[in-house]
């Protein structure tokens, strides 16, 4: 049996169907030398230092605290004068202490990306609902107008006034948001429904998760619009116009797998860090005062502090909180299924796996039940700044995740440390959050391409979804009139509901792009390969998808587990078909560590001179 020819011999034909004459052969091609600055930068150089690990964990923190600040100092305005009895740096500490448990508990065995957990504004807006009516409220109806709702100042209001929530109301629905994300996990409904979920369903869902913090940053960049402005132009300058500058090398000893030469982009890797540090020393330079004064403690916080639960209350559940917690736990669930999607595309992975997504969720879900028990207003989801942070940088890693889980219980032990994120002006963080969520509606856009843009059946369902998820939250904000059922528990969910954009979003994406007939090529979903970004996964060698399955697995020594897990929850552990769980294939040390494609390999050889020209 003759081994066919390497390199393919092109047949000219002459006549016809005869004499076919061979062609030249053409010279076999060589390699494109390809800009070293057009990829990530940890997949050609191996696991970044111990040292720029934490700077890159600082980086994220900061970006963090644009969530954390801007989550608490909303729901803080919110309240009347004299709710808070205690510190402000302890509701800080007490969230950042469960987002630094929960990703923790995400790397090690949830999905295994190299996913922050944070404060979402998913969370923020059934708190918003819950705090809106402080005062006894009655509804009054002018002459053959809408219902108008007024301060109700009769002596037949007293019957109104159980409306009133506080903290401790929203911290119970924290707790039924995360019981329902945990039941929903060991029930495996995250990841069948991943399954049916194209690109046109998860493509206007990071659109609207792009806009969806506009109104936020408009409202910190306000504040000083000229350090605002300076600082988005510094970070535009680092992260592009600088982006491809390398230092010498780096006097950091790197890691064991990392050439002693590398040579490092510290502008683009530090986008955020240099430019949120410059424009903060001008700010305190100048005299300028932005930062938020609702966060600033009235007395002292102490400098060491243990969260545990009921250390001011335990939660209150009502059922306007378990209205407002199912609210939330869909929200949340939405948003985080769409940072899976984003995040292993980043990565050049392929889409989670369904087990990944349900232990994901299921840990996403045990993370926020800690963020209540211990007081917290807000639950713990993945935060897509951070998320838009590994685009900006280009860069991922799991050791730099692991370090922000230990930073964040770090300051949450601390609230005298944490009360040092609310220092940062407002401005930075509008910025910060601005530059990062403007990434993320990037990313929206070029998923596009996935599926058959020119569809008139495409092109509905994406201006349909975006349009709505836009339109309806804006409306009802607006409305003079309230949405009132009767009944306040479900007031309060349908009004929690039809104000998050990235639910509804998801949600119209998902009715429309599973009713409306079309193909599984028009729909981008490829033929016979049912996965988010299957036609991008289609192109991927073999040897490469096996590798990056291995990275949604379970650690070692808890793979030993699945035999013994009821058959319920075996959702939760791969399947035995899959590569990534057969026996024989255990991971290295360090394997599952960093998620970049070749991301503990030595640094190639071209690359290394391309960087040393």
């Amino acid at each position: 049996m003759s081994r066919s020819h390497p390199h393919p011999i092109q047949l000219q034909s002459t006549g016809p169907q005869e004499n076919l004459v061979p062609l030249p052969q053409p010279p076999p091609p060589q390699p494109a030398v390809q800009n070293p600055s057009s990829h990530p930068w940890a997949s050609q150089c191996g696991p970044p230092p111990w040292g720029l690990s934490c700077l890159l964990a600082l980086q994220h923190i900061l970006v963090l605290a644009s969530l954390l600040c801007a989550s608490h100092l909303l729901l803080l305005q919110s309240l009347p004068q004299g709710e808070l009895s205690y510190s402000p740096a302890q509701l800080l500490a007490s969230s950042l202490f469960s987002c630094g448990v929960s990703t923790t508990l995400q790397i090690w065995i949830g999905s295994r990306l190299p996913l922050i957990q944070a404060p979402s504004l998913e969370f923020l807006v059934p708190a918003l609902v819950l705090t809106s009516q402080k005062l006894p409220l009655a509804i009054q109806t002018p002459g053959n107008s809408s219902l108008v709702l007024r301060l109700c100042r009769g002596p037949g209001c007293h019957g109104l006034a159980l409306q009133n929530t506080s903290l401790q109301e929203v911290s119970g629905a924290v707790v039924v948001s995360g019981v329902l994300q945990g039941t929903l996990g060991l029930l495996g409904g995250p990841g069948h429904l991943l399954s049916h979920c194209g690109p046109l369903v998860l493509a206007p869902s990071l659109v609207v998760a792009g806009f969806s913090a506009h109104r936020e940053v408009s409202l910190f960049c306000s504040t000083h619009w000229g350090l605002a402005l300076l600082l988005i132009l510094v970070m535009v300058v680092c992260s592009q116009h600088l982006g491809s500058c390398h230092l010498r090398p780096c006097p950091w000893r790197p890691a064991s797998t990392s050439s002693p030469h590398t040579h490092i982009p510290v502008f683009r890797l530090l986008s955020v860090l240099i430019p949120v540090a410059c424009v903060w020393i001008i700010s305190a330079l100048l005299g300028l005062s932005v930062s938020p004064l609702e966060l600033s403690a009235s007395r002292k916080a102490p400098w060491v502090w243990l969260p545990h639960p009921a250390e001011w209350d335990w939660p209150l559940l009502t059922p306007r909180a378990v209205a407002a917690g199912i609210a939330m736990a869909l929200a949340a669930s939405t948003s985080s299924l769409g940072c899976y999607a984003l995040c292993g595309r980043l990565l050049q992975l392929p889409s989670p796996p369904p087990h990944a997504c349900n232990r994901g969720l299921s840990l996403e879900g045990l993370g926020s039940v800690l963020a209540g028990l211990l007081g917290s207003p807000m639950g713990a989801a993945s935060s897509f700044p951070n998320v838009g942070t590994v685009s900006l940088i280009q860069a991922g890693s799991g050791r730099v995740a692991h370090l922000v889980g230990l930073f964040c219980m770090g300051l949450g032990l601390s609230p005298r440390l944490a009360q040092l994120l609310a220092t940062i002006p407002l401005p930075v963080l509008g910025g910060v959050l601005g530059v990062t969520q403007a990434v993320v509606l990037s990313t929206g856009f070029s998923s596009f391409y996935l599926a058959d843009i020119d569809s008139g059946r495409n092109v509905f369902i994406v201006g349909f979804s975006v349009f709505m998820a836009l339109l309806l939250p804006r409306w009802l904000r607006e409305a003079p009139v309230l949405l009132s059922t009767g009944w306040s528990p479900l007031d309060v969910l349908l009004r929690s509901l039809l104000t998050e954009p990235i639910f509804l979003a998801g949600l119209l994406g998902f009715l429309l792009e599973n009713t409306i007939p079309g193909t599984r090529l028009e729909r981008g979903l490829g033929q016979g390969l049912p996965s988010p970004f299957s036609a991008q996964e289609a192109q991927m060698p073999q040897g490469s998808r096996e590798k990056a399955a291995k990275e949604y697995r379970l650690p070692f020594p808890t793979q030993n587990w699945c035999p013994w897990i009821p058959q319920p929850l075996r959702c939760l552990c791969p399947l035995p078909e899959d590569p990534s769980s057969e026996e024989g294939e255990t991971s290295e040390p360090g394997e599952s560590v960093d998620l970049l494609l070749g991301f503990g390999e030595q640094c190639p050889e071209t690359s290394r001179e391309l960087r040393s020209q």
